[in-house]
């Protein structure tokens, strides 16, 4: 179903479409009406030791006191103890009703807090905030009193911003009627097209009782055929592949925050399409590519569930933004997977989907060696209207004496991750023999481009994956290409010796301090592992929220598994190991069904894709990178539809009532044509 279809549909269910978007911009307009204005203040505290620590301290390891001298703990306690319900009462007993909320101020590293309360009353938030500010002096020499510590070593907070004049936050406004607005549409959209399928299925079966009937003269439907091709979901992906590829991570629209990429909306409104194909019985899943979506709804079920974990548990005003994020991040996800797994009918275009997946990898690959070489990042230079950069500053990071490149991804480990999800599709590509017509050098460049971009990125997350890839895939070859690529392995360290000296000694160094726990970044990820674990007591099953643990109110995880805990619980976690296993079971299963030698080569690059992502997930929080986790959703929904595809051409076991070997019947979709 192609864009003019679909607005011949909502032409001739006007009276569909119509009542329900009117019901929701009324909707909006009350809610616009109806809801009153709030205000909110901010005063900012910073934590000053006292002159007497200069001195010898009475007594040693109070966590109150001192904290080691950083004093950050120190204000999480304190922060803690703001949040809690006996704060929370005396506060009201002093005037403070509205909510209020306290952590550590954005974008530093010391001991400064931010106290923010917002309420619909301009005068009365400012003087709440006043008081909440003298309470925490108030409550910060109350903790230090009941430990005992001497008055000459108390800690004294220092007002470092003064209660703000409360401003208006129409943001938040805007926001609730934008989308009740938007819920209007989308249920004309959907109610539009169910009742099209429904009357469309009544009158072909009112035709087909006429015709087998005899009582009428049977007039067949004429449909306009369009000179243009048919809109399908290989053209809708490649254009969410360009959009991904090709415009920095870190632009997005205003107010999404990361999910916000043009991308990710181009991938919404793509579902918006396939719903509006299926509702109108033009599109069916095709059968054996249940798998990817079923794993899809557990992770959805998840998801929701931390959801409502976020929202019983009075969570912050950023936290409950955050969470909205976690949901608009869910619907990408599943856009994606819908569309690969039950959008695509054909092989053939199924190939062409890979294969642009990879052509376009392997050009952010060429972009990465510019960074490397240029020590830059062209990121920077990329400027859209319209777009804000979600991050607030970017900067080009250096290990060693490299600059380690990112080309249009977030982060050089989403550079990194993402390609060595993608190289051995590239593999696999470069020796199907479908396309032994093209080039070599077309073969292997997506191969040259995207294996030697890996050590570029001075990261062990991509080395790894580079080596994953290699032990997973090198062994079922023959030997002959076996010792072939050994050897082009060897001679490629060799190159990198050569034309960049120090990269493979500094790669070198990195392992080595891992493995002796010597590496600043090592022992930072170990602290972090611990650190988790009272989110994790608090609510082991289903977390805080899906994007609710955000740096900015807590910590960076570098783990996705971590982070999955905080914010989804156990369940979450469940459902995250599911989707890498079944990405493994995938491949294993397209290698042992197939019925050639490059199916078989696919089925095991599917394989190694997945265990790429498996250990790669321990090494950051690859879920947090759209890029990342577009290619990552992708390549699973695109093993779930292969999948499908080469059971249905295998052939069928023989059994006692059919002892024969079964007469080989023509593929539905034809055989396999070659892609340029």
């Amino acid at each position: 179903m192609n864009i003019g279809e679909i607005g011949t549909v909502l032409r001739r269910r006007w009276y569909v479409m119509m009542p329900l978007t009117m019901v929701g911009i009324l909707a909006g307009f009350q809610l616009y009406e109806s809801v009153p204005v709030s205000y909110q203040s901010q005063s900012s505290v910073a934590l000053l030791d006292s002159t007497a620590v200069a001195e010898l301290a009475p007594t040693f390891g109070n966590p109150i006191a001192n904290a080691g001298g950083s004093l950050v703990v120190t204000a999480d306690v304190l922060i803690r103890t703001l949040s809690g319900a006996d704060a929370a009462r005396d506060l009201q007993g002093l005037g403070v009703t509205d909510p209020y909320t306290v952590g550590f101020a954005a974008n530093t590293s010391g001991p400064m807090l931010t106290l923010t309360v917002t309420g619909t009353d301009r005068e009365k938030v400012l003087k709440e905030t006043s008081t909440l500010t003298a309470f925490a002096g108030e409550q910060l020499n109350a903790l230090q009193t009941a430990a005992k510590i001497q008055p000459a070593y108390f800690v004294q907070t220092a007002p470092v911003v003064l209660p703000q004049t409360p401003q208006p936050q129409l943001k938040a406004r805007y926001q609730q009627v934008l989308a009740v607005v938007i819920a209007g549409l989308v249920a004309g959209f959907t109610a539009s097209f169910l009742a099209e399928s429904l009357l469309s299925a009544r009158r072909r079966r009112r035709e087909a009782a006429e015709a087998a009937g005899g009582t009428g003269v049977f007039k067949a439907l004429v449909r306009r055929r369009t000179r243009a091709r048919q809109l399908d979901a290989t053209a809708l992906l490649t254009g969410y592949l360009g959009l991904a590829f090709f415009i920095p991570s870190n632009l997005t629209l205003p107010g999404l925050g990361g999910v916000g990429t043009p991308a990710n909306v181009f991938a919404l409104l793509a579902l918006f399409w396939y719903l509006a194909t299926w509702l109108a019985g033009r599109i069916r899943a095709a059968p054996g590519t249940r798998l990817p979506r079923v794993v899809m709804w557990l992770l959805a079920v998840s998801v929701l569930a931390s959801y409502l974990a976020n929202a019983s548990r009075g969570s912050t005003h950023k936290e409950v933004l955050g969470a909205d994020r976690g949901l608009i991040g869910l619907l990408v996800w599943v856009s994606i997977v819908v569309l690969v797994s039950a959008g695509i009918q054909d092989r053939a275009r199924l190939d062409v989907l890979l294969r642009r997946t990879v052509v376009m990898g392997a050009v952010v690959a060429a972009i990465g060696y510019y960074d490397f070489f240029t020590a830059t990042n062209i990121a920077e230079k990329i400027s859209i209207p319209g777009l804000q950069s979600s991050v607030a500053q970017i900067t080009t990071l250096d290990r060693g004496a490299f600059t380690r490149p990112r080309s249009t991804t977030a982060q050089p480990l989403e550079f990194g991750g993402m390609l060595a999800l993608l190289l051995p599709f590239a593999v696999q590509q470069a020796f199907d023999p479908v396309r032994s017509h093209l080039k070599a050098w077309r073969r292997w460049a997506p191969v040259a481009l995207m294996g030697g971009s890996l050590p570029l990125t001075v990261s062990r997350t991509s080395i790894i994956g580079a080596l994953i890839v290699v032990m997973v895939m090198v062994p079922r070859w023959k030997p002959q290409r076996r010792w072939t690529t050994f050897g082009l392995l060897l001679g490629s360290v060799a190159v990198f010796k050569v034309l960049v000296p120090g990269l493979i000694g500094t790669i070198t160094t990195l392992f080595a301090s891992f493995l002796t726990n010597s590496d600043s970044s090592t022992q930072a990820r170990t602290v972090k592992y611990s650190a988790i674990v009272p989110y994790l007591e608090e609510r082991p099953l289903f977390g805080r929220g899906l994007g609710t643990f955000t740096p900015d109110l807590y910590f960076f995880t570098d783990n996705q598994y971590m982070l999955t805990l905080a914010e989804m619980g156990l369940l979450g976690l469940v459902a995250l190991l599911a989707l890498f296993l079944t990405g493994i079971h995938q491949g294993g299963a397209i290698r042992r069904l197939a019925a050639d030698e490059s199916d078989r080569e696919l089925g095991q690059a599917f394989f190694a894709s997945a265990l790429v992502a498996l250990v790669s997930a321990a090494t950051f929080d690859a879920l947090s990178f759209p890029m990342f986790a577009g290619m990552f959703f992708l390549t699973i929904a695109a093993g779930g539809s292969y999948l499908g595809f080469i059971r249905r051409a295998a052939p069928k076991p023989r059994t006692v009532e059919s002892p024969c070997p079964p007469v080989t019947q023509p593929s539905r979709t034809g055989p396999r044509q070659p892609v340029p």
